[in-house]
């Protein structure tokens, strides 16, 4: 009696079929995770760039104004406490729907210079 062999033929179809599919989400999932890196970083420079102008004396409106140029569409919170200016920054990660859910934050903090030196010194500095 002749055995006939079995053949591998369409194995290879079915194993890029599986495989093309995990290569392209694993791709736009490193590639959301780049882009919401990215929005960190930009979110963590505006809201350094926000506490600096705050500390110089500049006002809220001018504060936003100089983040939202830093970060567009970026929700802007400050707070002063004991002479510390907190500048608080948040945004989405992207405007494509189904990264828009996710939002990263970034804080700065920085002396209000306006209270720096300003301390109660009654002593004579010339004894």
């Amino acid at each position: 009696m002749h055995r006939r062999r079995r053949r591998d033929a369409g194995y290879a179809t079915v194993e890029a079929a599986l495989a093309i599919p995990s290569l392209v989400l694993f791709t736009v999932a490193l590639a959301g995770v780049l882009t919401g890196l990215a929005t960190q970083i930009r979110c963590l420079d505006a809201a350094r760039l926000g506490a600096r102008a705050a500390a110089r004396g500049e006002s809220a409106a001018e504060v936003e104004t100089a983040v939202s140029r830093a970060m567009p569409g970026a929700a802007v919170h400050i707070t002063t406490e004991d002479g510390l200016i907190r500048v608080t920054v948040r945004a989405s990660v992207a405007e494509v729907p189904l990264l828009r859910a996710f939002t990263v934050h970034a804080e700065a903090y920085e002396a209000d210079e306006s209270t720096v030196g300003s301390e109660d010194t009654d002593a004579d500095p010339d004894p």
